[in-house]
C-alpha cells in the first residue's frame, strides 16, 4: 500500500512522509476497505428491497437464502441484512473518527516537542555567540552568525515547518486512502452492479413470463411448455461451449482428454540418452497433437449442438401462431411471447449481460402486463371466472335481450320529444310521426333479433379453427418425437351471464368484497374483515364521523331540508323557481351510503372513503351551488392551479428556459386527508372570503348571505349508512358531494397565499391540483425542507408531506433535472395496470378509436426526447394489443394523430423537438356550443348488431321530416349502454361496505 502511495503521485507520496501518517494509513485502510465493501453490499440489498416493494418480486438470491417465497419472511430477512450492514458501516465510521482524533492528538504533541527542541538549539547558538564575542576569539571569517528570533516567532516557524513537511490534513489523507481502496475494490463494485443487473433481468423475465401466461391461448401455452426444456438445454450447451473455448485459450483440457497420454517404456540400457530423449519428445508431441485435435473436435461438437438447438428454437419462435382463434385473441399472446424471448436474460442478444455498463442498460419495472386482477382474498377462481374479471370493470358483453326490452320505452320517449317539437310550431304531429315510430320499431326489432352466429359463420369458424390447428401441428410436430402434446381446442361461445351469477354466489360465500381499485381501475378482491378493520382505523384516525346507532335520520332530514328551503322562500332569500328546483319529494330521495375503494398502489392497501349520495336530500342544493361557484374559483385561481399534466408541461417548459440550472430542485407535496380535515365552518367561511375578495354581492341571482347559509346547511347535514348503522359527518365534507371539492379548493387557496408569494418572489414555480402541490425552485434541499416545516405550522388542519429531489412525479408526469436540462415523460405508478376499454366490449367503434389517438397525443406532449417517445409508444401499443385492439386500428389512429397536427414526414431525433413544440403550442379546440332549440337528442341501447343503425336512422329521418315544419331540427343520435361488469358485480350497498 505504501508503495502505491509513493508511485501514484507526488501529493500522495508527501502524505506518507511522516511516521504518524504512515501509522494512520496502515490502521485505517482495512476499516475503509470494510466500509466500502459494506456500502456496495448495502446498495445490493436496498435494491432487492426496492424491487420487492415497487414490483412485488423477490430476487432469486433472497429466495435461495430464505428457501421461501413468503413476503413476510423475505421482508424480515432483507431488513435484517440491511440493518446489519448499516450497523457495520456505522461502527466503521466511528472507528475512523477515533483514529482521526488520535492522529490529530499525535501531531499536536509532536509539534510541541519539535518546537521545544528548536528553541533549545537556538538558545545554545546564542550563548555560544555571546561567549565568543566577550573573549575576543572571533574573526570576521570565523564568527558564527545566527538570526535572532523571538520565542513566539521561533515556535510559529517550527510549527509551520513541521506541518508543511510532515503533517497532512486528515481530509487529504482520507481522499488518498479512498482512491487506493476504490482502486483495489473495482471488482467488488463490478460484482455488486452485476448482482443488481441480474436481479432486474430476472424480474423482467419473470414478469414477462407471467404476462404471457395470462394472455396466452391454450395452443400458445402448449408451444411454450414444449419450448421451455429446449431453451434450458440450449442455455446449458452455450455455457459448455464458452467454458470449452476458454479451456482451449488457457491450454486447460478437461479431465477426459487430459488423462489420455501416449507413452511406452524404453530400455535405456540399449539406446543412448539422445535417442531416448528424442523418442520421449515425439511421444509428448503426439500426445499434445492428440489433445489439441480432440479439444478442437470437442469444441466443434458443442458449437454444432448449440447451433442446431438455436435454429430450432428460432424457427419455432418465428412460426409462433399470431392469427386469432375463435374465442381467443392470439395476437396479444404472440407479442408477449416474442417480448419474453427477446429479453437479454433469455440470451437472445449478442452482447452479454456482463459486458454492459449499468447506466446504459435499463429494464422497465413491470414490463407490459396483461390487464390483471388483484386477488388479496386468495379466493379460488375457475378459468372462466378469472378471464371474466380480467376484462375489467368497463367491459360490456353483447346483450340484445336488454336492448329489445328497453326499445318500447325509448321509442315512447322519442315520440314525446317529436310531438313537443311539432306543438312548438303550432302544428299537429299527424301521421308522419306515427309512421316514423312504427318503421323505426320494425328496424330495431330486426336488429335485436338477428342471431350473433348463423350457419355460414359457424362453418367458416370451423374451417378457420381447423386451419389454425393444422398450422400449429406443422410447427411443433418435428419436436414431438420425444414427448407428446395435447392440443386444447377453445370454446367458441362464452356464457357471460351464467359466469357472473356463479361468481357473485362464490364471492358471497367466501365473505369477500369485490371492488374497483382507486387508480389502476381493475378489479380487487379483498376480505370483509380487512375492509372492516381499515374502516375502523380510518374513522378513529380522522374522528370525522359520529355514530347514530340504528335510528334512521332520513325522515327528519327530508322534513328539515324542505322546511329550511321554505323559510328561505318566505323570507324572500330565494325565488319561487329556485325553491321548486331545490325542494325534494320523499319518494325520490334516499340516504347516502359509505363504501371504500382500495388503494392498491400504496403499501398496505389503504382505503379511500366514498359517500355515495346521488339521491341524498341535500344533493340538489350541493350541485346548484357548485355550478355557481366552481367557475368563479377556477377563474380566481387560474395562476396557481393546474388541471392536467399537459398544462404543467407548458408552464414548466416556459419557466425552465430562463430559470433552470443544475441546482434546480423539484418538490411534490401531498395534503393528507384534505376533504375530511377541512373544518366545516372555516370551509364555508372561505367561500365568503372568496366572494369578498372578488367583490361580488350576488351570484346567479343569489345573495352572498344566501349562498353561505345554503353551503353551511349542506356541509353540516351529511348523513350516511354503513354496515347496518347510521353516521353523521361532523368534520370535513362528503367525498361524493360536488360542493366539497369547491370548498376544499377555496380553503387551500387562502392557506397557500403566503407560500405562493414566497416561492414566486424567489424565482420559483408553484402549482396545485386539489391536494397535490408541485414546486420547483433554485433552493438547496435542506432550506426547502425547513420552509415546509414552517408551512406545516400555518394551519393545524393541513398536514404537508413532501418529496424533494432532482426527479419527481406529479399527476401522470415524470420530471427530471438532468445537468440543468428538463427531461419529461409519462409517469405510471408501480401498481399501473395497462387497462383500457377492451376492444371486444360492446361500445360504439368511435369510442374505442379515440383511445389510441388520445394516448399517443399525451405521449407526444409529455416525452421531451425522441427515445422516451418511442419507448412510450411501444408500451402503449403493447397495452392496446393486450386489450385486444387490432394492429390495423392502432396504426390507423397513430397516423391520424400525426396527420391532424401536420406531421407529414417520418419522425427522427432531428425533427422530433420541432414537431413536438408545434403540437404543444397548437390551440386547444373549444367545445362546440349546442343549440338546444335546433337539436333533438335520441338515445337507443347499443348492441353488436346496431353498427349500421345510425345510417339507417338518418335515412328514415330525412324521409319523414326532411320537408316537414321541423326540418331545421338536427337529430343528435347517442347510445345507451347495458350494464358493464362493474354494475353487474359490484354492489356497494348490498353488503354495507
Amino acid at each position: 500500500m505504501l508503495r502505491w502511495f509513493e508511485d501514484n503521485s507526488k501529493s500522495s507520496k508527501n502524505s506518507i512522509s511522516g511516521r504518524g501518517n504512515q501509522a494512520y494509513l496502515l490502521a485505517t485502510a482495512p476499516i475503509y476497505d470494510e466500509w466500502i465493501r459494506n456500502n456496495y453490499e448495502l446498495q445490493v440489498w436496498q435494491t432487492y428491497s426496492k424491487i420487492a416493494t415497487e414490483n412485488k418480486h423477490w430476487a432469486k438470491e433472497v429466495i435461495q437464502r430464505t428457501k421461501r417465497r413468503d413476503d413476510t419472511t423475505n421482508s424480515r430477512f432483507v431488513q435484517k441484512k440491511i440493518n446489519q450492514l448499516m450497523t457495520s458501516i456505522a461502527q466503521a465510521s466511528a472507528s475512523i473518527s477515533d483514529l482521526q482524533i488520535q492522529l490529530a492528538t499525535y501531531w499536536e504533541y509532536n509539534a510541541a516537542e519539535i518546537t521545544a527542541q528548536k528553541q533549545a538549539q537556538t538558545t545554545a547558538e546564542l550563548t555560544t555567540n555571546l561567549i565568543i564575542e566577550r573573549t575576543g576569539l572571533t574573526t570576521t571569517t570565523t564568527r558564527v552568525r545566527s538570526p535572532i528570533l523571538a520565542p513566539n516567532t521561533m515556535a510559529t516557524t517550527a510549527s509551520t515547518i513541521t506541518k508543511g513537511q510532515h503533517r497532512d490534513p486528515v481530509e487529504r489523507l482520507e481522499k488518498h486512502i479512498l482512491e487506493y481502496i476504490h482502486h483495489c475494490t473495482l471488482h467488488v463494485k463490478k460484482m455488486a452492479e452485476n448482482r443488481i443487473q441480474l436481479a432486474k433481468a430476472q424480474m423482467a423475465e419473470f414478469k414477462a413470463l407471467e404476462d404471457f401466461e395470462q394472455i396466452a391461448t391454450p395452443s400458445q401455452w402448449n408451444i411454450h411448455l414444449m419450448l421451455k426444456p429446449k431453451v434450458k438445454l440450449c442455455s446449458t450447451k452455450n455455457k459448455n461451449k464458452i467454458i470449452a473455448t476458454k479451456r482451449v485459450e488457457y491450454d486447460l483440457p478437461p479431465k477426459f482428454i487430459n488423462k489420455m497420454e501416449f507413452t511406452f517404456k524404453i530400455d535405456e540400457s540399449i539406446l543412448n540418452k539422445d535417442e531416448i530423449q528424442a523418442t520421449y519428445n515425439e511421444m509428448r508431441q503426439i500426445t499434445k497433437d492428440f489433445r489439441t485435435q480432440a479439444m478442437k473436435l470437442y469444441v466443434q461438437s458443442l458449437g454444432r449442438e448449440h447451433e442446431l438447438l438455436s435454429n430450432e428454437i428460432k424457427r419455432i419462435i418465428e412460426g409462433f401462431p399470431s392469427e386469432n382463434d375463435d374465442g381467443f385473441d392470439a395476437e396479444a399472446g404472440c407479442a408477449a411471447f416474442k417480448q419474453y424471448h427477446e429479453l437479454p436474460s433469455r440470451g437472445r442478444r449478442k452482447q452479454s449481460r456482463t459486458c454492459r455498463r449499468p447506466d446504459s442498460y435499463s429494464i422497465t419495472g413491470r414490463g407490459f402486463l396483461a390487464p390483471a386482477i388483484i386477488n388479496q382474498a386468495n379466493i379460488k377462481l375457475t378459468e372462466q371466472e378469472h378471464q371474466l374479471l380480467r376484462l375489467g370493470p368497463r367491459f360490456i358483453f353483447d346483450d340484445p335481450k336488454t336492448a329489445a326490452r328497453r326499445r318500447t320505452t325509448e321509442l315512447a320517449t322519442l315520440k314525446r320529444k317529436l310531438e313537443a317539437r311539432f306543438f312548438e310550431k303550432k302544428v299537429r304531429p299527424g301521421r308522419p310521426v306515427e309512421q316514423f315510430i312504427a318503421e323505426l320499431d320494425v328496424l330495431l326489432q330486426n336488429l335485436h333479433n338477428i342471431p350473433t352466429t348463423n350457419k355460414k359463420r359457424i362453418q367458416f369458424n370451423r374451417a378457420r379453427t381447423n386451419k389454425s390447428f393444422d398450422n400449429l401441428s406443422s410447427i411443433i410436430q418435428p419436436s414431438q418425437s420425444s414427448q407428446s402434446q395435447t392440443i386444447i381446442r377453445p370454446k367458441i361461445k362464452t356464457n357471460y351471464g351464467r359466469t357472473i351469477k356463479r361468481l357473485k354466489y362464490k364471492i358471497h360465500l367466501a365473505n369477500t368484497v369485490l371492488r374497483k381499485t382507486d387508480k389502476s381501475k381493475v378489479f380487487h378482491l379483498g376480505k370483509v374483515d380487512h375492509y372492516q378493520k381499515k374502516s375502523e382505523e380510518y374513522m378513529e384516525k380522522t374522528k370525522a364521523y359520529q355514530c347514530l346507532g340504528i335510528i334512521d335520520p332520513l325522515p327528519d332530514l327530508i322534513q328539515q331540508t324542505n322546511k329550511y328551503l321554505l323559510d328561505l322562500r318566505l323570507a324572500k332569500w330565494i325565488t319561487q323557481k329556485q325553491y321548486e328546483q331545490l325542494s325534494i319529494k320523499p319518494n325520490e330521495v334516499e340516504l347516502a351510503h359509505l363504501y371504500y375503494l382500495p388503494k392498491a398502489h400504496k403499501p398496505g392497501t389503504p382505503l379511500r372513503p366514498i359517500i355515495s349520495g346521488l339521491k341524498h336530500p341535500t344533493i340538489k342544493i350541493s350541485k346548484y351551488l357548485d355550478d355557481l361557484l366552481r367557475p368563479i374559483f377556477d377563474q380566481m385561481a387560474l395562476n396557481s392551479t393546474v388541471t392536467s399534466g399537459f398544462e404543467l408541461v407548458k408552464k414548466l417548459q416556459e419557466w425552465s428556459t430562463v430559470n433552470m440550472c443544475q441546482d434546480t430542485t423539484f418538490c411534490t407535496i401531498d395534503v393528507t386527508d384534505l376533504y375530511t380535515m377541512v373544518p366545516q365552518i372555516e370551509g364555508v367561511l372561505s367561500l365568503r372570503k372568496m366572494l369578498d375578495h372578488l367583490k361580488l354581492k350576488e351570484v346567479g341571482k343569489l345573495k352572498v348571505e344566501t349562498i353561505i347559509r345554503l353551503s353551511r346547511f349542506v356541509m353540516t347535514n351529511n348523513y350516511f349508512s354503513y354496515n347496518g348503522q347510521f353516521y353523521h359527518q361532523v368534520r370535513g365534507g362528503a367525498m361524493g358531494s360536488p360542493l366539497t371539492l369547491t370548498i376544499s379548493n377555496c380553503y387551500m387557496y387562502f392557506f397557500e397565499r403566503q407560500i405562493v408569494n414566497q416561492i414566486r418572489n424567489s424565482g420559483g414555480l408553484y402549482f396545485r391540483y386539489i391536494d397535490d402541490i408541485f414546486i420547483t425552485i433554485n433552493w438547496p434541499a435542506r432550506h426547502l425542507l425547513k420552509q415546509i416545516e414552517r408551512w406545516n405550522k400555518f394551519d393545524e388542519n393541513i398536514n404537508l408531506s413532501a418529496n424533494i429531489g432532482s426527479a419527481v412525479n406529479f399527476l401522470d408526469l415524470n420530471m427530471e433535472n438532468k445537468n440543468g436540462q428538463l427531461i419529461t415523460m409519462v409517469y405510471q405508478k408501480p401498481s399501473y395496470e395497462p387497462y383500457y376499454l377492451p376492444f371486444n366490449s360492446i361500445h360504439p367503434l368511435h369510442m374505442k378509436k379515440n383511445i389510441p389517438f388520445a394516448m399517443l397525443l399525451r405521449a407526444f406532449r409529455y416525452c421531451s426526447t425522441f427515445e422516451t417517445y418511442l419507448n412510450e409508444r411501444e408500451k402503449l401499443r403493447m397495452a392496446l394489443l393486450l386489450n385486444k385492439y387490432p394492429n390495423k386500428i392502432i396504426d390507423e389512429q397513430f397516423n391520424n394523430m400525426l396527420l391532424k397536427f401536420s406531421v407529414n414526414e417520418p419522425l427522427t431525433s432531428n425533427n422530433y423537438n420541432r414537431y413536438r413544440q408545434n403540437i404543444i403550442n397548437s390551440p386547444i379546440k373549444e367545445k362546440l356550443v349546442v343549440n338546444y332549440e335546433k337539436s333533438i337528442f335520441v338515445h337507443f341501447t347499443y348492441c353488436s348488431n346496431m353498427r349500421t343503425f345510425p345510417k339507417k336512422f338518418h335515412i328514415l329521418w330525412e324521409k319523414y321530416f326532411g320537408m316537414s315544419p321541423i326540418n331545421e331540427v338536427i337529430p343528435v343520435l347517442g347510445s345507451r349502454n347495458v350494464d358493464n361488469l362493474q354494475r353487474r358485480l359490484v354492489h356497494t350497498r348490498s353488503i354495507n361496505l
